[in-house]
């Protein structure tokens, strides 16, 4: 019943309950900067950080089944279009079915299903033939929760020539 304090009780509960890991993850960022290729991302807070890859090109990131991939590349294509348009297609022959996709000269982002897991992935382009890139795989229950995460990623990854 409205105005019952119980009930109140339960919905100021549930609406904490709720908000806690959203706002766990728009606290405090650390950012990773990558040597080999000058870029740098911001990660969220509660993930677990993999180690840095053999050849210095980047790093995994983990939070429950949430999966962080940041790496730098030479593209090796005709242009950096090229090298999205190329990523987009090795996605889709990952099985990923490709939901939305934008590529620029300097940036691109897609994202596709895979039954139950969301992907995000954006580029951008470096110097000298080069981009970095972070890709976002996720149970497709955490889609509204990560949409500002995704937001915050996007704007955050950087590189400099």
């Amino acid at each position: 019943m409205p105005g019952d304090p119980s009930c109140m009780r339960t919905l100021i509960i549930a609406a904490l309950i709720l908000l806690t890991p959203l706002s766990a993850l728009a606290g405090d960022w650390a950012r990773y900067e990558n040597g080999r290729f000058a870029y740098g991302i911001d990660v969220p807070a509660g993930f677990t950080w993999g180690r840095e890859t053999d050849n210095g090109d980047g790093r995994t990131f983990r939070d429950g089944a949430t999966r962080l991939a940041v790496w730098g590349a030479n593209h090796g294509e005709d242009s950096f279009e090229s090298a999205a348009y190329a990523a987009i297609g090795l996605a889709g022959g990952d099985g990923w079915q490709i939901t939305y996709e934008a590529v620029t000269p300097s940036w691109a982002s897609f994202s596709g299903t895979q039954g139950k897991r969301v992907l995000y992935q954006r580029m951008v382009a470096l110097c000298d033939g080069q981009y970095a890139a972070f890709r976002l795989e996720y149970p497709a229950t955490d889609l509204a929760r990560l949409d500002p995460v995704v937001d915050h990623m996007v704007r955050s990854l950087t590189g400099s020539c």
